[in-house]
């Protein structure tokens, strides 16, 4: 297990729920506490959750994760929904237009894991990216397949962070045995 030699900071993690319906109200946001309950059982560091519930729109969404980002100053943004072929579907374009590298690789494992489970996951544009310090990572809104895609991506998080000058994120090697190359 690789450790931090000082005492942690607290990392601050986006947790970003975008739907339509969710942001009026008129339907219970189930893919943010997912993500939360995900990240609590993944994370032995301390981390603090930096939540919002936004609609469908571009323009929000990209204010979102740019506040998210540069004010807020998250290492990790973590959105749910907006990721299909629907219309008002544009958390990838949002993500893309706010970040200064591109990240496909956690798009390709999260489809091919969701593959596994329904065929439709061919149908799923999650995408990545990277704004300064902050990695940003698009999951789809079903609370199971979110569980499943932050599963599959997650043990490469806490290198890239390292990789952008973020904070040191330690995982519970018991649930998830986040990836660090050894040195020599």
């Amino acid at each position: 297990m690789t450790t931090s030699p000082n005492p942690l900071p607290t990392a601050k993690i986006g947790i970003v729920t975008v739907s339509d319906r969710a942001s009026r109200g008129e339907y219970k946001d189930l893919g943010g506490p997912a993500i939360h309950k995900e990240l609590s059982q993944i994370l032995s560091s301390p981390w603090e959750p930096v939540t919002r519930i936004i609609a469908d729109d571009q323009n929000l969404i990209e204010q979102t994760l740019i506040e998210l980002a540069d004010i807020e100053e998250c290492c990790l943004i973590v959105t749910t929904g907006g990721t299909g072929p629907a219309p008002r579907d544009v958390t990838p374009e949002a993500t893309e237009a706010v970040s200064e590298k591109l990240m496909p690789g956690f798009g390709e494992l999260m489809r091919q894991v969701s593959l596994k489970f329904v065929p439709t996951a061919i149908l799923s544009r999650q995408t990545a990216g990277i704004r300064g310090k902050s990695l940003m990572v698009n999951l789809p809104g079903k609370p199971s397949a979110i569980k499943d895609c932050l599963d599959a991506v997650f043990p490469a998080i806490p290198y890239c962070i390292d990789l952008i000058n973020g904070p040191f994120l330690e995982t519970d090697n018991s649930y998830c045995k986040a990836f660090r190359p050894q040195n020599k």
